[in-house]
């Protein structure tokens, strides 16, 4: 036995027998409305929420909204766009992009948050080269708090995740905020029911 077995085996023997996890609270606030705080904590870092029409088109709604964007790639199935993600084969291919469009697992009321993942962005890069992010959230898709998002089966089940709250900022030491310093300059989310799946 070298002696890296045995000091494992020692510990190993040597281990305090297992016990349960304490139990995590979620610390829950009584919110009369999820939709509501998620709006109200989202505005407060910058972002926005804007409300589409029942029968408009997304897509109309989109260019109504940046009438000067020229290219808009959307990895959400409900919005067309003009440059389909599809044909990028890498992430220097959306360089260019003006207005990224996703689709949220869900969103964080007490911060203002979305969950965006592997699976929403197709190309992770999306999020991030994007001049402008609108993301899509079914209202029902809100969770109150980050201990509830952590719980959340869209958080395990995905390989990469990022919450993204707001568009990108940064502020210098004289308290000067920029927006869209790295990252996105806008992040607009658009409360939309999840698509049923045909069938």
């Amino acid at each position: 036995m070298s002696s890296r077995e045995e000091i494992l085996a020692r510990v190993r023997k040597n281990q305090p027998a297992p016990r349960p996890l304490p139990a995590v609270p979620t610390f829950d606030r009584d919110l009369p409305s999820l939709a509501d705080a998620f709006k109200a904590n989202l505005a407060r870092m910058g972002g926005s929420v804007v409300e589409a029409p029942a029968e408009g088109k997304l897509d109309a709604l989109i260019r109504q909204q940046f009438p000067d964007a020229k290219v808009i790639c959307s990895a959400a199935p409900e919005v067309a766009g003009n440059r389909p993600i599809d044909r990028a084969t890498n992430p220097a291919d959306l360089d260019d992009v003006d207005v990224g469009v996703v689709r949220a697992v869900f969103g964080v009321a007490e911060t203002g948050s979305v969950l965006l993942t592997e699976a929403d962005f197709r190309i992770n890069a999306l999020g991030f080269l994007s001049q402008h992010l609108v993301v899509l959230l079914d209202p029902k898709d809100i969770v109150p708090n980050l201990h509830h998002a952590y719980r959340h089966r869209g958080f395990f089940d995905a390989r990469y995740a990022v919450f993204m709250t707001g568009p990108s900022a940064t502020a210098d030491i004289e308290g000067v905020l920029i927006r869209g310093a790295q990252g996105i300059r806008s992040l607009t989310v658009i409360p939309r029911s999840r698509p049923r799946p045909a069938s």
